[in-house]
């Protein structure tokens, strides 16, 4: 994927001069408030959202933030909310966004040699926002930076399918205003990396992933040298930046992290997709015959995954079986063996280990997604609706679940309430029209109590108001 390279290659490939960190909440925030800078990566993440490339997969997602919200606990972070998502591309990067949001490349996650590697690279991408580095760029370019950045990275959206395009549209975009972005950013990386080392010793990660996996990254786009275009030229990942990051943890005590099963199953996760499903057995029944990896679960969890994509379901079955009785206590792997239960048809079995693991992890959203359809698919929708209703009291903005909740209001004839469920979806999509359509339909629907139509009606003026405020915003 090559939108965004502006932001990439600015905010993670440019070395950098500058050794204090600044206080947080300087006057930086004075050019481009939370509040704005909010709105601008939201704008940009319903461009990426409806991307194909982005990985809708809640397993992978999950975990991401997960280990995102562990390094942001740890990290200098005055009240910034984050939220981390992942890009199917198998190049290896991530990328920071105004307002928090922070991309990973399945290339990242898959070439990642340990968990550290990878929270090295998260941990650098949180460092810039905490150091406020998108609004300092904004103070430095004052009004004109606003808009112009948002061009920048909206016409790089729109020409994802083609780099010459991209390149055309950010020639387009005010290149005056690039290079400022390039020469600004040449301050930032040291910040990002320093706080980067404090913020995975403090996360329990080892800190000399930092440079190793920097090293690494810089043989990778060594190509960059000839090919790339010269606002990435300009400012390579450098031995200089290297050592420097090295010199940060060399005092620092030695400490021997292991991997979390959860990246390993999430690694191999990626792997079975990247594979036609019978390439991907192969590789894993390799693995698997071969011993080539230190556990055999993540290397099981990804043949069993693999053969339920084959649809070899009495291979499916034995494996996921071995593999539950190997990792009894991951929610993916529940998640997963109750998935080839039901696709083989033991819908008894599948609901057991559902109902059995929805207590034990009642906020993994896989779990929540497949239990509800499987409820949904054996027509028991006041079950599945009280699934979502549980869920939903800690999943506020989570598009699927109220997709889901419409689906059960469905099968029980609530009209009014599946109009109000795929309203807030919509709301969620940041398609405010649809969402009104929605609310009108529910409303001339003739269903519902008073205190639904009350509620309904109430949030039909609430959607009205922020509808005509956006066509406001966007006509100045």
């Amino acid at each position: 994927m090559k939108y965004l390279l502006l932001l990439t290659s600015a905010l993670l490939f440019a070395p950098a001069a500058a050794d204090t960190l600044p206080e947080l909440g300087d006057s930086s925030s004075s050019t481009l408030s939370p509040q704005q800078e909010r709105r601008l990566g939201e704008q940009i993440m319903r461009e990426i959202r409806a991307d194909k490339q982005y990985l809708d997969d809640p397993e992978v997602t999950d975990y991401i933030n997960s280990l995102g919200y562990k390094l942001v606990a740890n990290s200098a972070n005055n009240g910034q909310s984050f939220e981390f998502f992942v890009v199917n591309d198998p190049s290896i990067n991530a990328f920071a966004l105004p307002g928090g949001f922070i991309g990973v490349h399945t290339g990242l996650i898959v070439s990642s040699q340990t968990e550290s590697e990878l929270a090295a690279v998260l941990a650098h991408e949180i460092g810039h926002v905490t150091q406020k580095h998108i609004a300092r760029l904004f103070q430095q370019q004052e009004k004109s930076g606003y808009a112009s950045l948002a061009a920048i990275a909206l016409a790089i959206l729109a020409a994802r399918s083609s780099p010459d395009l991209a390149s055309a549209a950010v020639a387009g975009a005010q290149y005056a205003s690039v290079q400022t972005t390039l020469n600004f950013s040449r301050d930032n990386e040291r910040e990002a990396d320093r706080a980067g080392v404090q913020t995975l010793e403090r996360s329990g990660f080892d800190p000399r992933a930092m440079p190793a996996f920097l090293d690494r990254l810089q043989r990778a786009y060594r190509i960059y040298e000839t090919s790339a275009p010269a606002y990435v030229r300009t400012h390579p990942l450098t031995t200089e930046r290297i050592a420097d990051v090295q010199n940060r943890v060399e005092g620092l005590p030695y400490k021997q992290v292991p991997d979390s099963l959860e990246f390993q199953l999430v690694r191999a996760r990626l792997e079975v997709m990247q594979y036609p499903p019978r390439d991907a057995v192969e590789r894993f029944e390799d693995i698997l015959k071969e011993k080539k990896t230190v556990s055999e679960i993540p290397a099981r969890y990804g043949l069993t995954m693999a053969l339920l994509e084959a649809k070899d379901m009495p291979r499916a079955t034995r494996e996921a079986e071995l593999l539950l009785k190997a990792a009894p206590d991951s929610s993916m792997v529940a998640v997963l063996v109750a998935n080839v239960r039901m696709a083989a048809g033991d819908r008894k079995g599948a609901f057991e280990l559902y109902a059995e693991a929805i207590k034990r992890f009642p906020r993994w959203r896989a779990l929540i997604y497949d239990y509800t359809r499987a409820l949904l698919l054996t027509k028991r929708p006041r079950e599945a609706l009280q699934i979502t209703s549980n869920a939903s009291q800690f999943l506020h903005s989570d598009r699927r679940l109220y997709q889901l909740q419409a689906q059960a209001y469905a099968a029980l004839g609530q009209k009014l309430q599946e109009c109000r469920a795929q309203a807030e979806a919509f709301v969620i999509m940041g398609n405010l029209s649809a969402a009104i359509n929605q609310l009108q339909m529910g409303l001339r629907s003739g269903d519902g109590d008073y205190y639904q139509l009350s509620s309904a009606e109430a949030r039909l003026r609430e959607l009205r108001a922020l509808e005509a405020e956006s066509k406001r915003s966007s006509q100045r």
